[in-house]
Formats: structure tokens, sequence, C-alpha cells
């Protein structure tokens, strides 16, 4: 049986910027459920809210209405990974990874080998005394991946984070998230324009409307775990992809015509 409580729930979440009668109603009414170990995409227009609601989510504002709640057993349980790296340009490699764990005041040693052990996994083991300058732009985003995942942390809230990446890069990377998330089980909320992203990591897709953000529709990829990136070349895939496109496009017209 698995944990019968979600991670992470949403309640009536909205959110509103600036006052009225200039207010901007960017999101909502929001309701949604995370179970434990699953891992949601949501996919929508531009200036639909997908990035507020993982910001919420984060604790980096605050619903105008509403509530969203993460279940947890520790005091930092959410780790988020931006789409332009966030990574520090004065430290290593090596410092960048160790960096949450300095701030839970993880023993220099232990945060050193759990560093080193992820620097590994991501295969950047040869650069941990590098500087970000030396590295490219996906190897920034290996070393992000690896800070976030280096505090154990009970959700993982993903912003677009191979967007800024080529098409092949981002193939390669999207590839080696899904091993990696397959391993730890880790609670993920990840924002993506990408339906091919989105259907290839997703245990279920969400799709929202164009602004303010509501959840239009869901979908779960009929694809047994584990899988690995082949699943782009099925006839399911293809199926699925066209399907949630016919449900973007009309948001996406929407916007345009906002």
């Amino acid at each position: 049986m698995g944990d019968p409580h979600p991670k992470l729930q949403a309640h009536a979440v909205t959110r509103t910027f600036g006052r009225a009668p200039q207010a901007v109603h960017a999101l909502g009414p929001i309701d949604l459920t995370i179970a434990p170990g699953e891992f949601t995409c949501v996919v929508g227009p531009s200036g639909c809210g997908k990035s507020t609601l993982l910001r919420i989510a984060a604790g980096l504002l605050r619903p105008s209405r509403g509530e969203l709640t993460i279940r947890t057993a520790s005091q930092r349980p959410a780790a988020m990974i931006f789409q332009d790296y966030g990574i520090y340009d004065w430290k290593t490699v090596q410092a960048n990874v160790r960096f949450g764990l300095d701030i839970q005041k993880v023993p220099r040693r232990e945060a050193n080998t759990r560093a080193t052990d992820w620097l590994t996994r991501m295969g950047l083991a040869d650069f941990a005394d590098a500087y970000p300058a030396a590295l490219s732009g996906g190897m920034r985003q290996r070393v992000a991946i690896a800070r976030a995942l280096a505090v154990e942390p009970e959700i993982l809230l993903m912003d677009e984070p191979f967007a800024a990446l080529d098409a092949q890069l981002r193939t390669i990377l999207q590839d080696e998230l899904l091993a990696l998330t397959q391993t730890t089980r880790t609670t993920t909320l990840f924002i993506t324009h990408s339906l091919e992203e989105a259907i290839v990591l997703g245990d279920r897709v969400l799709v929202m409307s164009a602004r303010p953000g509501r959840i239009i529709a869901e979908r779960r990829p009929p694809f047994p775990r584990p899988r690995s990136g082949e699943i782009r070349t099925t006839p399911e895939f293809t199926a699925l992809k066209s399907e949630l496109w016919d449900l973007l496009r009309g948001e996406v017209g929407t916007e345009a015509a906002a």
C-alpha cells in the first residue's frame, strides 16, 4: 500500500498582483493534490501562472486566497531549480553543490562526501574544483540539479530548468533527470512549455488555461516505470502529444487575443 496522505495539497489557491482597479488576476482558483513520490508536470501558455504556482509552493509567494500545504517531516522540505541555473559564479562546483548542506549546518566532512557523491552521479566529478564560468550550459544545470538533490528534499520544484538549452542537450538532460528521479522517487512539481518533456518525465500532466491559470485537463502518460526516452518513438507518445496540443492550442489562441 502507498502512502494515502498527499505530499502537496492546494485548495482554491488564487493569486492577484497589484491593487484594484488595476489588479491582475494571475492564477486560480487551483485545486491540486500530489502524492508522495509522484512526478507531476504542468504545461500551459506563457503568462498563465505556472511559475506563480511554483513560487507559492516554494514559499516565495503567498496566495491571495486559498491554501497550499506541504506535508513534511523536515524544516526545509523543498528544493527549487530555476531556468537560469541559480548557481554562484564565485564558488567552485563542489562548493555550489555543498551550499544547501552548509546552510543546514551539515558537518563539513559529511557535506563534502554527499556533494562528491552527487557530482559523480551527474558526471561532474572531474570538475569539482572548477568555477561555473568554465562549464557549458548543460553542465551548469547539472550542478543546479546536484545541489538541489544533495539536501535530500522531500519535494523538488523545477521551473523550466532546461528551457535555455539547445534541443539536443535538452533531450539528454531530460533522459538523465528521468533516470535520476526514478531512482530517488523524489516528489516533483515540474513546470515546462514542452509537451514532449512533460510526457517523458511525468506520472501526470496537468494542462493550465490562459490567465488566470486554472487546471483544465489532466492526463497520465500510459508508460510504466521504469521508462526511458525511447517512449518518444511510440504511437502512444505521438497521440498523447497531439491530444495535449489540441487542448493547449485554444488557450494559446485565447492568450494571443487578450
